[in-house]
Parts: C-alpha cells; sequence; structure tokens
C-alpha cells in the first residue's frame, strides 16, 4: 500500500481530520502525543494544562492511548510533592516504529527508530548500485529491511510504516520514481517492488535529509534550504516548516542548476550542471584522484595533509556550489543555508569559497551557512522519523491498523 508522505508540523499539525466529533478525537489524541513526546514525561494534569482540555477529557484520552500501547504509565510524577503527585506519562518504547530505507548510489540501509526518537535497530549494505536494475537492488534492500524488522521485533517494537529515500524525481503521490539518473533508474515503481505489508512512502533523498534537520536539528530556523550533496546534489527547500515541493513533487533539483551552460555534458541531459562541479566524483576527477569506497575519507585526508590539488579541488567545488546557491538565496530567501550529505565531512575547505561567492553575488545581506551534525545519515533518520510522525499526527490511525 502506497500512502503520500506525512509532512508533519513541529507543532503537531498534521494532516486535516473532519471537522466532526470523531475528527475531533483524533486532533486531541494527536495533540496528547505531540505534547508528551516533546515535554514529557508529564502527568494528566500537565498535558491538560499544556492543551487547554479538562483533566477528565484528557484522561479518557490517556486511557485509550495506553490501550493501544502508544504511552506508557512511569509512576507518580514527583514523589515526596505536596498533594497526591500525578502518574507520569511517556511516549511508549515498544509498540509501533518507523522503518526507514535508503537507496544510495553505492550502498544500501535501513533503520528502526521508536517513537521516542531512538534508533534501535540499523543495517548497512556497501556496494554500487549505479546501473543495476531496480529488482535486484529492490530484493537486496528488502532482505535489509525483513531483517531490521526482525531484530526490532525481539525489542518489541513492530513497523508503522516504511519510508524510502531515492536519489531522484519521486512522483508526488506515488512510490514511482520517475528519474533517479545516478542510479540509471526512469519510471520504477518502488510500491510494487517492495514489500506490501506496511503503509509506504517514498520520497527524494534530500526531502528526508531536510526533514531531519527541520525535526532533529538544535536551533534550526523554520525557513532554510537543507543541500545534501554525494556523488548528486539535491536540496529541501523547507518555508514555515513545511516542504516547498512544487507542482510536481520535483523542487529542489539544486545538482541540475546550470553553473556554467556550456560546461560538461551532465547523466541529466543537460550541460555544466552544478553536479559536474561539485559532486563527489567531480572533486576526485579534479584533484587527479581515482574513484574509490571512501571517497570524502580520501578527500578529508588529502586535504588536511595539505595537497593542493585536493585543496584547489574543493575550493573549485565550494564556488560552484556559491554560484548555484545564490540564486535559490535570492528567489527565497530562506533564514539559512544547511550543508548535509556526504561532503559536509569536507565544510572546512568547501565553506569559505561558497560564503565568499554567496557574499558577492547575493543582493540582501549574506545568508548565514551552517553544517548537519547528521551528515550523510540525515535521509535515513528523516525516512524513519516521517514514520514516527505519521502515527504522532494521527494515532487513531494506529489502532485501526490492528
Amino acid at each position: 500500500m502506497t500512502a503520500p508522505l506525512h509532512e508533519a508540523h513541529p507543532t503537531g499539525a498534521g494532516r486535516a481530520l473532519p471537522d466532526t466529533q470523531q475528527g475531533m478525537r483524533r486532533r486531541n489524541l494527536a495533540r496528547v502525543m505531540h505534547t508528551v513526546s516533546a515535554e514529557g514525561p508529564l502527568s494528566r494534569a500537565a498535558v491538560a494544562s499544556r492543551i487547554g482540555l479538562t483533566r477528565a477529557a484528557v484522561s479518557t484520552l490517556v486511557d485509550e492511548l495506553i490501550r493501544t500501547g502508544l504511552l506508557d504509565e512511569l509512576g507518580p510524577e514527583r514523589p515526596g510533592r505536596v498533594g497526591r503527585p500525578g502518574s507520569a506519562l511517556a511516549v511508549s518504547g515498544h509498540g509501533p516504529a518507523g522503518i526507514g530505507a535508503e537507496v544510495g548510489v553505492d550502498h544500501l540501509a535501513v533503520c528502526a527508530v521508536d517513537l521516542r526518537g531512538e534508533v534501535r535497530v540499523r543495517a548497512v549494505r556497501q556496494g554500487a548500485n549505479r546501473g543495476r536494475a531496480p529488482e535486484p537492488v529492490v530484493a537486496e534492500l528488502t532482505a535489509l529491511i525483513r531483517q531490521v524488522v526482525a531484530e526490532a521485533g525481539e525489542e518489541g517494537l513492530w513497523p508503522a510504516g516504511l519510508a524510502v529515500a531515492v536519489p531522484g524525481l519521486i512522483a508526488r503521490d506515488a512510490g514511482t520514481v520517475v528519474s533517479a539518473p545516478n542510479l540509471g533508474w526512469h519510471g520504477t515503481d518502488l510500491g510494487a517492488l517492495l514489500p506490501g505489508d506496511w503503509p509506504l512512502s517514498v520520497d527524494n533523498e534530500a526531502n528526508f535529509g531536510g526533514l531531519a534537520e527541520l525535526w532533529l536539528g538544535e536551533g534550526t530556523p523554520r525557513d532554510f534550504l537543507h543541500v545534501s550533496a554525494e556523488i548528486g546534489i539535491g536540496a529541501a527547500v523547507v518555508v514555515d516548516g513545511r516542504l516547498l515541493r512544487g507542482n510536481r513533487g520535483f523542487a529542489g533539483e539544486l545538482g541540475h542548476v546550470p553553473v556554467w551552460p556550456e560546461g560538461p555534458p551532465c547523466a541529466c541531459g543537460g550541460r555544466g550542471c552544478l553536479e559536474q562541479y561539485a559532486g563527489e566524483e567531480a572533486v576526485l576527477r579534479a584533484a587527479g584522484l581515482e574513484l574509490g569506497e571512501d571517497r570524502v575519507g580520501l578527500l578529508a585526508g588529502r586535504a588536511a595533509e595539505g595537497d593542493e590539488a585536493v585543496r584547489r579541488a574543493l575550493r573549485d567545488a565550494g564556488t560552484a556550489l556559491g554560484i548555484a546557491l545564490t540564486g535559490a538565496v535570492n528567489l527565497l530567501d530562506p533564514e539559512a543555508v544547511v550543508l548535509g550529505g556526504a561532503l559536509s565531512g569536507l565544510a572546512p575547505w568547501l565553506l569559505p569559497s561558497l560564503e565568499a561567492e554567496l557574499a558577492r553575488r547575493t543582493a540582501g545581506p549574506a545568508c548565514p551557512v551552517s553544517v548537519s551534525r547528521f551528515g550523510p545519515e540525515g535521509p535515513l533518520l528523516g525516512a524513519a522519523h516521517s514514520v514516527v510522525r505519521g502515527v504522532l499526527d494521527d494515532p487513531a490511525a494506529v489502532a485501526e491498523r490492528g
């Protein structure tokens, strides 16, 4: 079953629910879940105070969430306080879990995240996927998914849904990879190839990286541009706490913005795209290095040792990133730019020329650039957390699915 990606608002306002008594109940269950998730452990009285409902109403909602296995009672909230202490509530560390998966050009990864946001199980397979047919790649991914689900089950977790990050254009309301040039996939229906036991969402890896930054980053603004840079380069545009997707869901293809229009040909069919100057392989070529498994580690090591060819290649990549980002910054006026993905590990050598180019070309004040603390883990974490956010947004759906 394929379902649209949950884009939960940080305050808990997720998918629209009908304005009926049943819809009100579902919204209030979500408000309780989001409040306990964000601020717990909390007593029933504390939850009631925060969301503006009566204690009796909150107690009824809490009892339902405990029966469903989404909340746990931990005992007295503050032993020793004056008066009868309330029973502290916390989001359960058992029950539903978000399963996140990532198809990378040279790896597959899967993880299980519980409702408390903790990664409980993780599995990775290194190996080239470029040029391989989708079927064997997805078969290997499915084996990893089933391995993670089995290990999570041993810890009392079961999958509430599966979200898959892919480096390509994804049809807005489906599981179809319209085009993933760096994989060589076109018109691939992942919904037909992946396990059909759970709700499924598929999205661009940069979007999931941006959501991880939004939900898990410390001090992340609600308007920012998240750049996910590896072999390919994508971007997530976050406006007022929500992804800006575009008409077809293809917004954010920063890697195919032409930096020099008559430059080298790109896998997308264009010429002079940013990826041809700032992608991992492009930087390695410019530095005169051979392709290998740990491309970023090789570049970082050589740069730290003072290899001038590598440092020059990274300065040029930063300049190209700055040129491409200037257009986005001038157009969108974000509060910040966040550099994520594998190339975030090269930030010490990329940022000076990137920031200089932005400062020189941006119409207004220079836009601050920061480095994501999640690095290449962002897309996988964002995928798993998108499922968790879906549970928090509509906990009643968990009970309905049984």
